[in-house]
């Protein structure tokens, strides 16, 4: 496919104005005194263009994507169609109070809601995305024992966790203290209990776990850790999978967040921006970032009266159109909200059931909304990686799981099918994935080789990642 500037004609497509600009008042320094090279296509060429670009794109609509951990579902188009309504699409962010009430009603009963699902006492919808949740966490958590006058310094992360958990607590300071995971996936108790001590402020987890795996001990762990005086903190990346049937409260967590944009099915990334509130129990209420949205019986209102806020960690009050998005989901699931979860387990260990026969399966247990298997078998006896299997799955009309990661797996293919697919495509998947395995023991170099069908083939990853090359060498 030509680019559009090696598309370009010279043809003008709108002039907006046969005026001629007079720019006698800018610095001579300042005009360009040579054509600025930018293409030139008429406006249907143009559209044609770009509508060929995005037709090579892969997205939900146009097949499977399990991408473990990442919970990529289908967004509901009436959300967006809510979102756009005029009277939300075009709010000021400074509005008044009294000129955005429903605005605020919409937030106040998205927290309410929160509270009831996550068994917490307290929200903050501020934070733009999971990861700004977790340094949202760790900052509260920070900030609890400061004005405690109790300056811990560790942070307890099992090998399971989420790669951003890290980082989060590294950024606020902590140092980190990484426990390994027993011979069933989950945290070792015994390893748990050699690294606590008076210095550390919490522990991280993600339950399930990345493994996809429960916590059959996380109530011991959290009576271990509340015994010390240290705080739980609870990843909800992995919510889908037990929305409606727990909740972190009754695991003993203190903070949490939530990542709006997989659980409640708003888009993620570029197709977002995210969400990741944050929920407390009381005792960290007056710590959460200001202002809360609040309502004193007759008016919606933004409350910045918290003691120990940590401040604001967005601008304005977060990203309101994707609050409208999760707000209208959980509507519209209603009571319904647990089924998510159910059919999330249900197709997860269908899939992991079907295809153990074929790869490796590290944690042969049951499994929650995801599962890791291993192309160890396809690597080691017909030097098929993980990483050649990704590839081919893209000649199938499949995006590729999460691979290589949680790195406690040696080849990982990370697989999470969500709630949104059909048994019927859970079928499909599992036929194009014992293709593979098939293909890897007879014909190893047409995996080797992978992809065939799609407009880019093999890349180099690392220099593509590193040196991306984002401008066109006329």
């Amino acid at each position: 496919m030509k680019t559009i500037f090696e598309k370009s004609n010279g043809v003008d497509g709108i002039n907006l104005t046969d005026e001629k600009i007079d720019t006698s008042f800018l610095d001579s320094s300042l005009i360009r005194d040579e054509k600025i090279g930018l293409p030139q296509l008429g406006e249907l060429d143009v559209m044609r263009h770009y509508k060929e670009l995005s037709d090579r794109n892969f997205c939900i609509e146009k097949g499977f994507y399990p991408l473990g951990s990442c919970t990529m579902k289908y967004n509901p188009k009436v959300n967006e169609f809510l979102a756009g309504l005029e009277n939300f699409a075009n709010l000021h962010p400074l509005a008044s109070d009294s000129d955005c009430q429903g605005a605020l009603e919409l937030m106040y009963k998205l927290q309410q809601a929160l509270k009831v699902l996550t068994g917490m006492d307290a929200v903050t919808l501020q934070p733009s995305a999971g990861a700004h949740g977790e340094l949202t966490g760790m900052m509260i958590i920070k900030k609890y024992f400061e004005t405690k006058g109790d300056l811990r310094k560790k942070v307890i992360i099992p090998d399971s966790a989420h790669g951003t958990n890290p980082a989060s607590a590294k950024m606020c300071g902590f140092d980190i203290v990484e426990i390994k995971s027993n011979e069933k996936g989950q945290v070792d108790i015994e390893a748990l209990k050699a690294v606590l001590d008076k210095d550390v402020a919490a522990i991280m987890m993600t339950n399930p776990n990345t493994l996809g795996l429960f916590e059959e001990n996380v109530l011991e762990i959290s009576r271990l850790m509340h015994e010390n005086g240290s705080l739980l903190y609870y990843d909800g990346a992995n919510f889908n999978a037990i929305m409606g049937y727990t909740n972190p409260r009754l695991m003993g967590f203190d903070v949490v967040h939530l990542n709006l944009h997989k659980t409640m099915a708003t888009p993620h990334g570029g197709g977002g921006p995210g969400a990741g509130p944050v929920c407390v129990t009381e005792d960290l209420k007056e710590f959460l970032p200001a202002p809360l949205i609040d309502f004193d019986g007759e008016k919606y209102f933004r409350n910045y009266n918290l003691k120990h806020s940590i401040g604001a960690v967005k601008a304005f009050y977060g990203n309101f159109g994707v609050l409208v998005k999760a707000y209208a989901y959980i509507l519209m699931m209603g009571k319904n909200l647990k089924n998510a979860s159910e059919n999330a387990v249900l197709n997860a260990n269908y899939l992991k059931e079907k295809l153990k026969k074929y790869y490796d399966l590290p944690y042969d247990e049951p499994c929650m909304h995801e599962f890791v298997l291993s192309g160890e078998k396809q690597k080691h006896e017909n030097g098929v990686s993980t990483l050649n299997i990704a590839k081919a799955l893209m000649d199938e009309n499949t995006h590729p799981p999460t691979v290589y990661f949680p790195l406690i797996v040696h080849e990982a293919i990370m697989i999470e099918p969500t709630e949104s697919e059909t048994k019927e495509k859970m079928d499909e998947f599992v036929d194009i994935m014992i293709k593979i395995a098939k293909e890897a023991e007879v014909n190893p170099e047409k995996l080797i080789s992978a992809p065939h069908t799609t407009p880019v083939k093999r890349v180099d990853e690392t220099l593509a990642a590193r040196h991306p090359d984002l401008k066109f060498q006329g």
